[in-house]
């Protein structure tokens, strides 16, 4: 919680430090509500396409490979623009950032109501840059203003996540049917929920938070974390944990509907998978505090994920069910541990900006060639056995990175 807010130096009440604190308090839990609805929107604008992937394609004529990038472009914007999400928050704050990002966020949604392919990929552009820089961002502000109650937040805003996920999944096609919306304002509706996010954010507009890299940067000279070891390990987590989810988010309804499903059932085991994920964040929230380090939730998440893979190559549809359910649970550990070790092991605000920077940037440009590549694949074999094996492989180096990143140890301050 905020400094001012730590129930650990409240006051007694009658006093006039308490009537000092209520306020305090109240501001704190704005701040966390606030924090957790952008997290709510760092997932819709990328996962509501893939269930409409299909009638986007047969709309435009996209190839497999053009559809890819589509689903890849936001992810290219996670890793090339990470790093500009320091020097952003120095011009104008941290808390002024992530508003600003929000309204970004909202203006990238709408744009892809407009008619035509460049305002499809340009809205894109807009949104996946908005949602780049709230990456990298919403840690430090957490690492900052909660951190006596990092792990815990940590895991509520990776609830957060996959509750958006699950929502965009679930929702969009059947509200798009409903509502007569068609492809376009099914996947713009989203803009709604990130206006939202941008009204209740407003109040913290005027904190005029100066970050701790300008604080520290000049008078604390650290250790490039390209060469840590441990860095490494935390970037490599963070990227191949993301190029699985993100490969499976913007092909499994289009793998499932060449099966024979229909495009809402298959847009519904994509919101199945997200909301089992928020059982894996809440199971990691829940358990955090009471192990010794991360190893085990990797660990376990990058075995379900794995034979998840292997499932949807031997009965996707009659088998969609459990897969889903692995995938989701373990996509829900691998996500919340590769974003907890990140502040976990970083000793300061300082270096948790950094290694969010680091892992995010690297990991990120590491995660996009994950959908681009299955549906190169796709059309280059005409099925999907060689994208599966492939991603079911790279569990090995994802289980290996967790359980160096999951160790008990902290990057040098």
């Amino acid at each position: 919680m905020p400094h001012s807010a730590d129930p650990s130096t409240a006051a007694q009440p009658g006093s006039a430090d308490a009537s000092r604190t209520v306020p305090a308090q109240a501001a704190g839990g704005l701040l966390a509500a606030g924090i957790l609805l952008i997290a709510m929107n760092l997932r819709p604008g990328v996962v509501a396409v893939s269930p409409e992937l299909d009638a986007i394609r047969r709309s435009t004529g996209l190839s497999g490979s053009l559809a890819g990038l589509l689903t890849t472009l936001p992810i290219l914007c996670f890793g090339i623009l990470a790093p500009f999400a320091a020097k952003l928050s120095r011009r104008i704050g941290m808390t002024r950032a992530l508003g600003a990002m929000m309204a970004l966020l909202t203006a990238g949604i709408a744009v892809r109501l407009a008619p035509g392919l460049p305002a499809l990929f340009a809205g894109t552009v807009l949104l996946g840059a908005a949602i780049s820089l709230s990456n990298v961002l919403v840690p430090s502000v957490i690492k900052r203003h909660f951190h006596h109650r990092t792990g815990l937040m940590m895991g509520l805003y990776s609830v957060a996540l996959f509750c958006g996920a699950a929502l965009a999944a679930g929702v969009t096609v059947p509200l798009g049917d409903a509502l007569g919306l068609g492809w376009r304002g099914a996947i713009g509706v989203w803009a709604v929920l990130s206006a939202l996010a941008f009204l209740l954010w407003l109040p913290q507009l005027r904190r005029t938070d100066v970050p701790a890299v300008a604080a520290g940067a000049a008078t604390d000279p650290r250790t490039p974390l390209r060469h840590s070891r441990l860095a490494w390990q935390i970037t490599l987590l963070m990227g191949l944990q993301s190029l699985e989810y993100y490969s499976c988010a913007a092909w499994i309804p289009a793998m499932l509907t060449g099966e024979g499903m229909s495009s809402t059932q298959a847009g519904w085991m994509l919101s199945l998978m997200s909301l089992v994920g928020i059982a894996g964040s809440l199971a990691f929230t829940a358990l955090v505090g009471r192990s010794g380090n991360q190893v085990p939730f990797a660990l376990t998440g990058t075995a379900l994920f794995f034979v998840s893979l292997i499932g949807l190559m031997v009965a996707p549809v009659g088998g969609a069910y459990a897969w889903m359910l692995m995938q989701g649970f373990g996509s829900g550990l691998l996500i919340s541990t590769a974003l907890a070790v990140i502040v976990l092991r970083s000793p300061d605000a300082v270096r948790a900006a950094e290694m969010s920077g680091m892992a995010q940037g690297v990991g990120y440009l590491l995660a996009a060639a994950g959908p681009f590549l299955l549906g190169a694949l796709h059309d280059a074999t005409g099925g999907w056995t060689v994208p599966l094996t492939l991603l079911a492989v790279l569990c090995v180096p994802m289980g290996i990175a967790g359980a160096g990143a999951g160790r008990a140890r902290q990057l040098e301050a």
